[in-house]
């Protein structure tokens, strides 16, 4: 989207006359408030009093902007481009469940930044601590397809500029892989003795698996959310509906890597022992109703079982270079404690050296 307006810096700066330029309406008031506790952005809910009575446009917008910490503004610039790149290029080709975006701008190679959608509530953000139940898993993954199926091995992905991490090659998988050594011992040792043997030994192994695992099954692959977890969505239980926020993570790679990252970080091991199945089975065939066939059930969940370690990976990386909070670390142990039950109950280290030949 070319810039024809300036951006705004700060919520100061969401004036009615901004505001009226981006809409295509008159706008006579607007207040503004933050809503959300977001470390990478800054999200504000916008009241707006329009001149005209005249319009079919709601009566409060969300507004989201770059970090007002220009450190982080400036360290995360490249999420802002993701984002920016998704709502742009990527959304009107999928059927993934989206805000309505109403206004999406970027300059400065991602310094600035600025996302104008709709205002979601009464929906409700996903509580990453507490988990989900498996009805709202199935909202989620059946969504995750819908991101997935409809460019599925889509050649373009190869070649997709606003994406934070490309097709892993041999180059960019060995820097992954040190990167993930880095961001495992210093997790661990930020969470010392929170972190239990076992999980601390499945961690340790994961990390240095990290390299051949990301060359696996090069010619399955999708554009990825990234952080595919229950931070991201806001659900609608009256309405029985997900909508999928913060695409600032976005990279190529094993669809089935986010469907695992997901399931394992959001329901109770209990309950992922029980319903995981069936979910993965869900996944698959909402894959199917939009358009994959050239895949199998079988397939998908040796999938599945491969794309556990998205969750050490993700999760050590996001804590290792991030400042620390108490929410943080409580939502960082609950994480790597149900991922690395997921790991050793799938005997997923295992298959990956196999299918590795590591």
């Amino acid at each position: 989207m070319p810039v024809t307006h300036t951006l705004p810096h700060g919520p100061a700066d969401v004036t009615a006359p901004w505001l009226a330029s981006v809409l295509g309406t008159p706008v006579e008031a607007v207040t503004v408030e933050p809503v959300g506790t977001g470390q990478t952005g800054a999200t504000y809910r916008a009241h707006l009093r329009y001149g005209s009575p005249a319009t079919d446009l709601p009566e409060t917008v969300i507004v989201k902007l770059p970090s007002q910490d220009e450190s982080v503004r400036e360290r995360v610039a490249l999420g802002y481009r993701a984002e920016h790149g998704f709502y742009r290029d990527v959304a009107h080709t999928v059927a993934v469940p989206l805000p309505n975006v109403y206004h999406c701008e970027i300059a400065r190679d991602g310094a600035d930044f600025v996302l104008v959608m709709s205002d979601l509530a009464p929906a409700a953000q996903g509580d990453q601590l507490a988990g989900c139940d498996p009805a709202l898993a199935r909202l989620a993954v059946a969504a995750l397809a819908g991101l997935h199926g409809p460019r599925w091995c889509d050649p373009a992905w190869l070649h997709f500029p606003a994406a934070t991490m490309p097709r892993a090659d041999r180059d960019i998988a060995y820097g992954m892989g040190e990167l993930a050594r880095v961001a495992t011992q210093t997790t661990l040792e930020r969470l010392g003795a929170q972190i239990t043997p076992a999980d601390r030994d499945t961690l340790l192994a994961a990390a240095d698996l990290v390299e051949p695992w990301l060359l696996l099954e090069p010619d399955r692959f999708a554009l990825l959310h990234g952080d595919y977890r229950l931070d991201n969505m806001m659900f609608d239980s009256d309405r029985g509906t997900v909508t999928i926020v913060d695409w600032q993570t976005l990279s190529v790679g094993l669809p089935a890597r986010d469907l695992s990252y997901f399931l394992a970080t959001s329901l109770p091991p209990e309950q992922r022992g029980r319903y995981e199945r069936q979910l993965v089975t869900h996944y698959y065939e909402a894959l199917r109703a939009h358009g994959v066939h050239d895949y199998s059930d079988a397939e998908c969940w040796t999938d599945y079982r491969i794309g556990l370690l998205q969750v050490p990976l993700l999760t050590t990386l996001g804590f290792a270079f991030a400042a620390a909070t108490d929410r943080g670390d409580d939502m960082v142990l609950t994480m790597l404690s149900r991922g690395c039950d997921a790991i050793r109950a799938h005997d997923a280290l295992a298959l990956i050296r196999e299918r590795a030949g590591a």
